[in-house]
């Protein structure tokens, strides 16, 4: 990687900062930014931003192309090229407005850092996301031990994602003074929840087999009684670490909650191996309790109140992302259609 030049690292910290003060953006889209700018900078071979001219777009797009995935070793993804070139695109954009800039950069120079057309067609391309069946999901929770407190954690962890739904970054940061358990509601405040987009979710549990309710709630109750834990304490805690016959192993549950949602995941996916099946991930639950929502609810209140309680706030949402129609289905439904007798005379 070529040396940076001071004048583009401070060009850089000036613009993720206004996106983080001006946009709004969170720490995990500037991540993002940086790193696509830091490609953006090993593609110009270091040079000096103020250098600029409309070839860039071009030998970036070239770059990327070649470019492969500092962790799999693998050609960039379309979705990740199309990602990249989208936050450069933006960067010079901004750029073309700042002193110093304005006679080298202009907004329609941004235009050539887009994807071509087809790129972005096989970049935003819907591809099926693999879930679990409901019988599934409650033959690999059945399936999972509870020989001690961390077993019981992670089969309370399985149950919770099949109540709710709700995401794994989300869980990873909830409190137990979040959760009612008479009411079988769960309040996901942004205030201290990590909700997607500081959104407040209500939660009521989803109607699932009631094994599930049961685990969590014998969870609960044993974290509140034996572990004696308090309305500020984490409901999925880590665990805390300590000295055992001189070596550094579990000692019990701490207090707080995990960092991240990826040891969650991890929890889960581990589940669904153990009976030789998929390693489903939490968030492909969200698509097995839409697909069951879609199968129960009876009424459109019923079906938006079902999406709602996913955390979303157009019913839209949940009919494009979690129950799409396939062409062939939609022929069979169509084909399946009969007027009412009314509508025959």
């Amino acid at each position: 990687m070529p040396g940076k030049t001071s004048s583009n690292v401070r060009m850089k910290h000036k613009y993720l900062d206004h996106l983080k003060q001006a946009k709004g953006r969170d720490e995990k889209t500037l991540d993002k930014v940086a790193a696509a700018l830091s490609e953006f900078e090993e593609a110009i071979s270091g040079k000096d931003f103020k250098q600029f001219n409309r070839g860039w777009g071009e030998r970036f797009k070239t770059h990327l192309a070649k470019a492969l995935n500092k962790r799999t070793k693998k050609p960039l993804s379309p979705s990740t090229i199309d990602a990249t070139l989208s936050y450069v695109k933006a960067f010079v954009f901004w750029l073309a407005d700042q002193p110093g800039f304005k006679s080298r950069v202009g907004y329609s120079d941004a235009e050539y850092f887009n994807n071509s057309r087809k790129g972005r067609r096989v970049a935003h391309a819907k591809r099926a996301i693999p879930y679990p069946s409901m019988e599934q999901a409650l033959h690999a929770f059945q399936a999972m031990p509870e020989g001690d407190a961390f077993e019981r954690r992670d089969k309370a962890l399985f149950a919770f994602f099949m109540l709710t739904g709700a995401r794994d970054g989300a869980v990873a940061s909830l409190l137990l003074k979040h959760v009612n358990l008479f009411d079988g509601h769960v309040f996901q405040d942004p205030r201290e929840v990590a909700t997607k987009n500081g959104k407040l979710i209500d939660t009521w549990f989803f109607p699932v087999d009631p094994l599930y309710r049961e685990c969590f709630e014998r969870w609960v109750t044993y974290l509140r009684e034996v572990e004696l834990f308090g309305d500020t304490d984490a409901v999925f805690p880590k665990a805390q670490m300590g000295m055992v016959d001189k070596r550094f192993a579990k000692v019990g549950l701490a207090r707080e909650g995990f960092a991240s949602g990826a040891p969650l995941n991890a929890m889960i996916k581990a589940a669904f191996r153990r009976v030789q099946l998929h390693p489903f991930t939490p968030h492909a639950f969200r698509k097995t309790l839409a697909k069951y929502g879609d199968e129960i609810c009876e009424n459109m209140e019923q079906l938006k109140a079902w999406s709602m309680n996913l955390g979303h706030e157009h019913l839209a949402t949940m009919v494009n992302s979690y129950i799409p129609v396939s062409r062939d289905r939609q022929g069979e439904v169509m084909k399946g259609l009969v007027r009412p007798k009314s509508a025959r005379a």
